[in-house]
Formats: C-alpha cells, structure tokens, sequence
C-alpha cells in the first residue's frame, strides 16, 4: 500500500477514534440568577435548548445542569413575573467551560398574565434603542479571519470600514475618524487598545485585549450613554466574565501570529465549594517576527501583552475588582540578503517604534440592602510611552529625520449611582482626571526641536433618567453631560453642556419605531494640547472641544425571537474638528496609520457631516445557523479652513457591506465565513518632489484630496473549527483561508528610489511606483487547549 495512503487512513481512524472517546464525555453547567438589582433569585428554571436538561436556582441564585454532553446550545431561563432570557450559541467543553450567569427584568405583564416560555427577543438597552450590536465571546471567538482579535471582530459590525489596506484595527464608524470612538473594559477607560498604536488616534494592527476574557463586546454607533465622556463616533465596551470560583483551570491558544497562555481559578478557597475571589491572568507572545524573518521580510513586529482580573464578593452587597492590561511592543528594520525594491521601500520609508502600555484599576460596587439601586466607584490609571522614530539610514539607525518620544499618563476617578424610584431608573455620577504628558519632538523637515511638559485636570458630570410609559410600549430616556479642564480656554462647563434623548415605541407587534438626538463633546490629544512653536510656545492652548451631533431614526421588526432586521437613517454633524495649518485639511483625514496623529499647528474652525441609511438582518443561533448582514450608504465629508468647502474624506467609500456567518454541523464541526466590502475610496496622492526632495519621508500632497479614489475592497474569510473534548482538555483545531477570492487589496501607490538590479541608486536620484503583489489567498490554522 502506498505510503501516503497508509498516512491518511492512519489520520482518519486517529480522528474516528479521538470522536468516539470525546463522545463519552459529559460535563456541569454553573451560573446565577439575578435580578437587575443584583438580587439572587430562588426557583428559576434554566434549561438547555432541544434537551430534557434543566436545573432551578437555589436561595442563592446558583443554579448547576450536570451531565451534559460537551457541544452548542442556546441557555434559556424563566422565571415567573420576569422576562425569559436566552444566552445564545454557548459552547460546552469538558473543560474551560466559563460560568453563564443571568440578570432578569420585570415582565411587562402583571403578573397573573405571565406565561413562561422561551421566547427571548433580541433586545437593546433603553438608554441606547438604536445603534448598537452586541456580540458573545462565542461568536468572537469563532470569527473568520479576526485571528482571535476582538477589534477586528469589531470591524466587521454595521458601518464600520475597514483600514486602509486592510490590515489595521481603526474602527472607522460611519464615515469619523478613527480616533473618534473611546474604549471601556467593564466601566473602566482604556485609551490604546492596539499594540504599535498611533499616538493621538487608536488604531493598530493588533489588538491587545485577550478573547478569553471576554463575556461580550457592545459596540454603540449613536445615542452614546451620558456616562461616556469624548466619544464622537462610537463606543466599543468590552465586558469581561470572572475567573472560575471552583476549580483551578486555563487555556493555551496557539494562532497565526501569537501564543497565548491563560490561568483563572478561585483564591482563598478555605475548604468551601465555591471561593469568594476569584482570579484571571494571561500573557501573549508574539512570533510574528520570527516568522518573517524566515521568509525574507524586512520588518520585524515583536510584542507582549497581559491581562488579569481579580475579584472578590465582600459580601452579598459588596464587591472590588482589580484589573489591567499592559503591552510591551517592538517594531524594528532588517534588510534584507537579497535586493527586492518593494522590501527595499519599506526598509527606507519604515519607522522604528518602542512602546509601552499600562492600564489598571480598581473597582467598588455596592449594592445597597433596601434594594432600590447601586453605585460603582472605579480608580484607575494608564499610561503610554511612545518613541517614535524615523531614520534617514534606518540599515545603521543613523540620522534622525523625525522622533517623537512621548509619555501619556492619566489618573482617573469614576462614581456612578443608579436609583430605582418606582418606573424610573436614574443614573448619575462625575468623573475627574489628572493628565501629565511630556514629550521630546525631532522634526528635521520642518525644522523643530521642542520639549513640552503639560498637566492638568478635566471633569465631568453626568445624570440619566429612564422610563417606560403606555403599558412598555414607549421607553423614554433622556439625560445629559458636561466636561471641563484646567488647561484649554474652554469658559465654562455650560460650553460643553451636551444632552440626548432616545425613545423606542412599540406601534404593532413585534415592531418598534426608534429614534434618538444627542450633542457630543471631545478634548483633542495630548498631541496638539502639548504642541510647541519654534519659539517654545504652546500654540494650541486655545482650542475647543470637537462638537458632533447626531441625530438617528428607524425601525426593527422581529421576524422570530431570534432573528430580525432593522432599518436607520442617520445624521452626523461637526463643529470645531481641529484643522493642519501646515497641510489646510481636517485632522478627520489623518490617523489611520503609522504616523503621530496632531504634532503640528492646528485651528479649531473645521467643519463635517455624516450622513446615510443602515439596513441590518441578524439571526441568533437558530437551525444551526447564526448570522449578520449589514448594508450601509453614506457620505462623509469634511472642511478645511474654507468653512463651506466640503470634500469627501479619505474613509468616504459610499459603500459598505459586511456579512459574518456560521453553520453548527454534527460532531462538534462548524463552518463561518466573513465577507467585507467598501466602495471606492478617496485618498491623498503623494507629492513626488516633496518626497524625492525629502526622501525616505513621504510628503503627501493634501491639495488634491479628492481627485483620485482607490480600488473597491472585497474580501471573503472562511474558517473551519473542530473541536474534541476528552476527560482531561479539551482540544479544537481551527483553519482559515483568508482573502479566499484572492482579491487585491486596495491601497495607495508606494514609491521608492529608482534603482539597478544590484540596488544601487539610478543617478540622477527619481521616483518610481513600488509594484504590490497583492491578492494573494492566505492561509492559517491554530489551535486552543482547554485544561
């Protein structure tokens, strides 16, 4: 018998056993059931979805389903005078398993109406009807092509672009720029959430968060909670699930780029079933420089990350958290042995970053003992160092054409209170901040030296109120905030006075009319605030807050408990966007790559607007099938210095379109697939004079934005998992093809020194377009053992 054969059918009765031994495995469910108050509610049926298995919660709220063979299930739970709720798509290991815990609302009926069932509708939150996705830390994890990245899951959601070429994690909402959207991990702010971000923006091109943490991501695209400060765009809040209280457990995560190991488990355990302390601890390794090294690639990106939680329960009604998150990141130049004029190009052109990121916490939630409400008190810093650098022989690191060597820290006290008073629910608190940044900037072209030292204190406040009113039919919630610091020439509070308003209506069944208004404040980076002339003067001192207004309408028709499609048209409005004096364009066209976002002279005068329609289809998991469409039309368009001179911005694709999918086949198999689409996209040509006389700095020509557009982006994502699940770890293999049309992707022209075949400069010294081999299909696999 041929060999290959004999190897194949050796694989084959390997995996035919390994399915066999998984299949005799059974496992527990753990969890709790709250009301949203906090309180644990006795004798609540949970149940799993098409099986007879099923537990009720004790006085404690603790509910546990035992032998459960290890697979997909949706999570039902009921509970007399409260609406059903329903986790959908869990996956059951025989271990990792996280805990799946419950909070309940009143039914809207009175109570002898009640009558228990399954039927959850897929719900948004009052403060928030429209707008807004949520997804599981499933359905994250399961992502094709995100590489387990949280952030690029989130560019997949409804009307948000993909970066530039494709590859960066800028969450462009809408038609803002990137750095428009702020980051919450469970209440607390984390300004970088990418390794190599860019300074006075956000975006990357990894993300930092650990999927494994993650009970859910909600992304907000309009009618921003009050107690969000700076957001123009969109809020990404991530939550994040408690370590495992009974038993010692973690996971080791192998990936295309990245190795991740994750421990979790309970502390102070003291003999008892269950812990009150929990902890959750990771640290990820990058490979990735490893690997291009290998083949031939000239750059080298090399990171740390880690992450943790540990929480303690005080008692019934108190509890403190500590989290945080930090990354070490390292991205050099290697030339390579042999000639190539595109590796060549990026040799010469590429910047040299040393990053460092640190954020952590600590958090008190009191639950107060007459049950009518709870506070949350958050203290927490971060902190950036940046050293960004740019050579004019990056081979010998010699002759600093640019270094931006920076330190960002801020100190933060959050209170929130939440009060229940009859049928409204109130929600109030401030927020104040200590914020120091220095910075030693080198820019040889446009010869300025400067070191800047700034600190001062910003503050807000904020109160919310919500009520549903007609028997739940209408739900009302209207609040507003207001923010100042120390440093700008911002007069007042009363200047950055921003309220909203947000209503849901219920007109037939299974139809809601939602609508919503609000004005939005955000204070320019620490960039342009610490910027200094070449006289030592801090030059945007006198800047206003960014304006945006937002005004959003439409519908959502519920076609099954689990399934249904929306409908919104939206409006988007900017005053005071920061504007380049030295390029005359809007600061909302720069920050979606490896740059220094706001270093430069800047006016507060531009203007914007934002405008289109969003259809939306999503199926939770139902059949085995689960999904989202979405389809967005829009304009984006930003001015300069002439005021009533809009242009189409660089992230003005007319078009989007987004499809992420999956089928639950039998045996623990399943099949996703991701489709992403933008239309053709404006960008700024490069000035060849500029940049030859300047090079390897690329001097971009800002007077012609507009005048040419880019390729259309479309690219197909496919992944296969499989997971086996044995007494002692679970095992799952996951392959991915990426970019499976083999599409190119679109991307402006690069130029490079014209050169002979053996490198050498072509005298006189010229430009020439750098060919891209793109469109190529690329292929990964990984794997996850949970033990």
């Amino acid at each position: 018998m041929n060999f290959k054969i004999r190897k194949a059918l050796f694989c084959l009765i390997l995996i035919l056993t390994a399915n066999i031994l998984a299949a005799q495995v059974t496992t527990t469910i753990y969890g709790k059931v709250l009301d949203e108050f906090g309180e644990p509610l006795f004798g609540a049926s949970v149940f799993l979805e098409g099986t007879q298995l099923g537990a009720q919660s004790d006085f404690e709220g603790n509910y546990k389903i035992s032998g459960v063979v290890p697979g997909s299930f949706n999570l039902i739970v009921n509970y007399l005078g409260y609406e059903p709720q329903t986790k959908y798509n869990i996956i059951v290991r025989s271990k990792g398993t996280p805990t799946y815990n419950f909070k309940l609302q009143e039914a809207t009926q009175e109570l002898d109406e009640v009558v228990v069932s399954n039927a959850t509708i897929i719900t948004r939150p009052k403060e928030t009807p429209l707008s807004t996705q949520t997804l599981s830390a499933v359905e994250i994890a399961t992502y094709p092509g995100s590489n387990n990245d949280v952030v690029q899951v989130a560019q997949t959601l409804p009307g948000v672009s993909p970066s530039i070429g494709g590859f960066r994690n800028d969450l462009i909402i809408r038609g803002g720029a990137p750095n428009e959207t702020v980051y919450y991990l469970d209440g607390m702010e984390i300004p970088n959430i990418n390794h190599f971000s860019t300074q006075g923006s956000a975006g990357g091109p990894v993300g930092l968060i650990n999927v494994s943490f993650i009970d859910n991501v909600t992304l907000s695209t309009s009618a921003f909670n009050a107690r969000y400060d700076n957001p123009l765009s969109g809020v990404l809040q991530f939550q994040q699930r408690n370590g495992n209280s009974r038993n010692f457990n973690g996971n080791f995560r192998v990936s295309a780029s990245e190795a991740a190991l994750t421990l979790e488990g309970p502390l102070f355990k003291n003999g008892g079933e269950e812990s009150t302390t929990t902890f959750l601890a990771s640290v990820r390794r990058s490979y990735l420089q490893f690997l291009f090294q290998a083949i031939g690639l000239p750059i080298r990106p090399d990171y740390w990350d880690y992450q943790y939680k540990i929480n303690h329960e005080i008692n019934e009604f108190n509890s403190i958290t500590l989290l945080g998150l930090g990354s070490i990141d390292d991205f050099s130049i290697n030339p390579p042995e042999d000639f190539d004029p595109e590796q060549q190009a990026q040799v010469e052109q590429g910047p040299f970053i040393i990053q460092r990121t640190n954020t952590m916490g600590v958090s008190w939630r009191n639950r107060f003992k007459n049950g009518n409400g709870f506070m949350q008190t958050t203290l927490s810093n971060n902190t950036l160092n940046n050293d960004f650098t740019r050579y004019a022989d990056p081979e010998n690191e010699q002759g600093i054409i640019f270094n931006n060597d920076a330190r960002e820290s801020e100190t933060k006290l959050r209170y929130e209170l939440t009060q229940f008073f009859e049928d409204w629910k109130l929600t109030s608190g401030f927020n104040v901040q200590h914020s120091d940044y220095t910075n030693t900037t080198i820019d040889v072209r446009n010869n300025l030296t400067f070191d800047t030292a700034i600190d001062f204190i910003k503050y807000g406040l904020f109160t919310n109120a919500t009520r549903s009113f007609f028997d739940n039919t209408l739900d009302v919630s209207l609040g507003f905030r207001m923010d100042d610091d120390s440093f700008t020439e911002n007069r007042s509070l009363l200047n950055t006075f921003s309220p909203r308003f947000s209503a849901s209506y219920e007109f037939a069944p299974d139809w809601r009319l939602n609508g919503s208004i609000g004005r939005y404040f955000k204070l320019p980076p620490y960039t342009i605030l610490g910027f200094r002339d070449t006289n030592n003067e801090l030059i945007n001192q006198n800047v206003d807050y960014t304006q945006s207004e937002h005004v959003v309408l439409g519908f959502q028709h519920f076609f099954t408990p689990s399934s249904n499609i929306s409908f919104e048209g939206f409006y988007k409005r900017y005053e005071d966007y920061p504007v380049s004096v030295r390029d005359g364009v809007s600061l909302a066209n720069k920050g979606g790559g490896f740059e220094v976002l706001g270093s430069e002279p800047i006016e507060t005068v531009g203007k914007g607007r934002s405008y289109g329609t969003e259809l939306q289809f999503q199926q939770k998991l139902s059949n085995n099938f689960y999904g989202i469409f979405s389809y967005t039309w829009f304009y984006s368009e930003f001015t300069g210095f002439d005021t009533d001179g809009y242009l189409p911005s660089v992230w003005d694709s007319r078009h989007l379109i987004s499809f992420v999918g999956g089928y639950k086949l039998k045996r623990n198999w399943e099949l996703s697939s991701r489709y992403r689409f933008a239309g053709r996209t404006p960008f700024v040509p490069t000035d060849l004079d500029a940049t030859l006389a300047n090079y390897p700095e690329v001097v971009l020509d800002y007077a012609r934005l507009g005048e040419e557009k880019l390729a259309i982006f479309s690219q197909l994502d496919v992944r296969l998992d499989k997971k086996w699940n044995f007494k002692k770890f679970a095992f799952e293999l996951f392959i991915e093809a990426q970019n499976i049309l083999g599409q190119n992707t679109p991307s402006p022209t690069d130029f490079g020194l014209n050169r002979d075949d053996m490198g050498m400069v072509i005298q006189p010294q010229s430009l020439v377009a750098i060919e891209d081999d793109g469109g190529q299909i690329i292929p990964s696999l990984g794997i996850v053992i949970d033990f």
